[in-house]
């Protein structure tokens, strides 16, 4: 009996790609402002560590529950719409993020997506192992 997981491969490759990105934008500013550890009290630098600081805290437990619904059985078009709309909201995350520290409507959606997605994959885990 194999285990298929072609669909959270998708995602997780996605989500990886993504990541070096964000792991990019930190190296770049890093160099151009000559700091080596923290942030320095430079802006962008600080913005953009936490831009994939979040994205490392969420997109690990997002794709673990991705892959156990899948594994599970759960419907193709249930999974899609969970990896697309956490590639989405991570994008439009960091974009709202990197244009300011405050608050911004891409930022927002970027946030809201991921919990959604996060507490909607989250209990229909927890259905699937007490049915």
């Amino acid at each position: 009996m194999g285990f298929n997981l072609d669909i959270t491969g998708l995602y997780a490759g996605l989500l990886a790609i993504l990541l070096v990105v964000l792991s990019f934008n930190v190296i770049r500013f890093r160099l151009k402002h000559r700091v080596g550890t923290g942030h320095g009290d430079v802006s962008e630098l600080d913005k953009a560590i936490r831009i994939h600081g979040n994205f490392s805290e969420y997109m690990p437990i997002a794709l673990v529950l991705l892959g156990v619904l899948e594994l599970g059985g759960l419907a193709d078009t249930w999974l899609h719409a969970f990896g697309a709309t956490l590639v989405v909201g991570r994008l439009l995350h960091a974009a709202g993020l990197s244009k300011t520290k405050g608050t911004s409507l891409p930022r927002l959606v970027g946030v809201l997506s991921t919990f959604i997605v996060l507490v909607i994959m989250g209990v229909m885990t927890i259905i699937q192992f007490i049915d």
